[in-house]
């Protein structure tokens, strides 16, 4: 098994703002060999930081994901502007021991 985090550092003060709309564009998301998925925003640390957290079976899935992005249009909308409100971001993956 294995859990990607894909972390976001908003812009200040849009921590909220982006979290709500990555709520809303994963109900639109496949969730074909998709164990769990959840959004997640910080308490500590660096100010702003959004995660969204995929647990898969195996990591193939979760590149299949990636590659077959919705073409939705109420997904689009709900995802409208997201990259306006990111500076920085980076993804980690692991493995389930």
């Amino acid at each position: 098994m294995f859990v990607i985090r894909d972390v976001f550092r908003t812009k200040a003060g849009k921590g909220k703002e982006i979290s709500t709309m990555f709520k809303k564009g994963m109900t639109f998301m496949p969730n074909e060999g998709v164990k769990s998925r959840r959004v997640l925003s910080d308490v500590v640390g660096a100010y702003w930081t959004i995660v969204m957290e995929t647990e898969v079976e195996k990591l193939q899935a979760y590149f299949d994901l990636m590659n077959t992005r919705p073409s939705n249009p109420e997904a689009e909308k709900a995802m409208q502007g997201y990259a306006e409100l990111v500076e920085s971001g980076y993804r980690e993956i692991f493995k389930v021991e």
